[in-house]
């Protein structure tokens, strides 16, 4: 073989450079970095505002359970709420301290004390504050047109601002899902009974108070008559250091 044939060989052996075929090679294109991917604007303004709203809701939520408490009164209040906060946190059972001062040898007879004890019952669970109410005492505490401690109100008085009547305000399906006359036979065991109602002159609130001892009314007349654990006689009632006034009362002895 003479020396140009094998020159010959050599250069069909070698490799054909890519480039001079024309195909793009990795090498021949440098590989680009991957950048992470950026969220968009309007997914991060759907993750804040979804914060947002958690953060409200758990506010509105803490908000909502102080509104109930007797601290949200005393918050809004002061004094005129101060002689309320024992009487709903007393326990039944023991001594504790009316709204007037007076000391109570057992809270079972208040009813603040026995709803929230046994009902878990808060303020606004019998004091459900109506616009028109809420706008009279907001100018009765700006103008200082009260007085302190307040007086008492009646179920009359209870009745007025929530457009209720007789004892619906108590005996209703929220509440006490009676009637009389299941009220008549629950207590029929008793020497006086009670809830007998052949008084037409008296209602609920003239025997079972919220922020003061309840009073057996029927022992104004009957001896005999039976004294519930915590409640005190008509003639006990009368005589305590501090006596209350009732709202109606009030308006009449201050109007003349």
């Amino acid at each position: 073989m003479t020396e140009e044939q094998k020159n010959s060989q050599a250069t069909a052996a070698e490799p054909v450079a890519p480039e001079a075929e024309g195909v793009a090679t990795e090498a021949a294109e440098p590989k680009k970095k991957r950048e992470p991917k950026k969220v968009g604007r309007f997914y991060q303004w759907q993750v804040i505002t979804a914060v947002a709203v958690v953060v409200v809701a758990i506010c509105g939520i803490g908000f909502w359970n102080f509104h109930n408490t007797p601290e949200f009164c005393d918050f809004l209040c002061h004094n005129p709420q101060d002689p309320y906060n024992p009487t709903y946190y007393a326990e039944p059972g023991e001594p504790a301290t009316d709204k007037w001062g007076n000391d109570v040898a057992d809270a079972s007879g208040m009813l603040s004390a026995t709803h929230r004890k046994y009902a878990n019952a808060n303020c606004l669970s019998c004091h459900e504050p109506t616009m028109a109410e809420q706008v009279t005492e907001g100018i009765s505490w700006v103008t200082g047109n009260f007085r302190n401690p307040l007086s008492e109100r009646s179920l009359d008085n209870l009745n007025r601002w929530h457009k209720t009547e007789g004892t619906t305000f108590c005996l209703n399906e929220a509440c006490h899902n009676n009637t009389k006359s299941d009220l008549t036979d629950a207590t029929a065991k008793m020497k006086r009974n009670p809830h007998s109602w052949h008084h037409t002159e008296y209602t609920c609130n003239d025997c079972h108070k919220s922020h003061r001892a309840s009073v057996m009314v029927c022992t104004q007349c009957h001896d005999d008559a039976e004294v519930p654990t915590g409640w005190l006689s008509w003639d006990d009632a009368a005589q305590l250091p501090t006596q209350y006034v009732s709202y109606d009362l009030e308006q009449q002895i201050y109007a003349d």
